[in-house]
């Protein structure tokens, strides 16, 4: 069942798209929200054309995603790839996590619209991003020691 998502912004009714109750769910009650003043490292994505940003929030214990969190501003679709990510890579070793894509975030939320396919690229740049941070950090942590 496909759903049709109206916004108001400024005073006007905008149409958002149609998204199936995957992606309903993952908007309405999105997992893993909120910050990680702990974080073992952090990554940030976003795409200039529609506003949309990305940060992602990671605990690494033994080179897995012990817990990772997400703040996001932006679209229905922004939201809930951004909530599938961290579902589909939390538990993972971060070189599992590493061969997350867009693709693979799309894929099991059941779908996007066409012009809403670009918001699944955060989930994956932003994971990437903090992979990256993260092991520039622990080079970082290697060479105080």
């Amino acid at each position: 069942m496909l759903m049709n998502i109206l916004l108001h912004k400024k005073g006007k009714n905008m149409f958002c798209g149609e998204f199936n109750e995957n992606v309903i769910d993952h908007f309405m009650s999105p997992r893993n929200t909120g910050t990680m003043p702990d974080a073992d490292a952090i990554g940030s994505s976003g795409d200039p054309n529609c506003g949309d940003s990305l940060t992602l929030y990671l605990k690494i214990k033994n080179d897995k995603i012990e817990d990772i969190r997400f703040l996001v501003f932006g679209c229905v679709a922004a939201i809930a790839t951004s909530s599938m990510t961290t579902v589909l890579v939390k538990g993972k070793t971060l070189e599992e996590a590493s061969r997350l894509t867009d693709e693979d975030i799309t894929n099991a939320l059941g779908g996007l619209p066409e012009h809403k396919l670009h918001c699944s690229v955060l989930g994956a740049d932003a994971l990437k991003n903090a992979i990256q941070n993260y092991y520039f950090l622990q080079t970082e942590k290697d060479a105080l020691k």
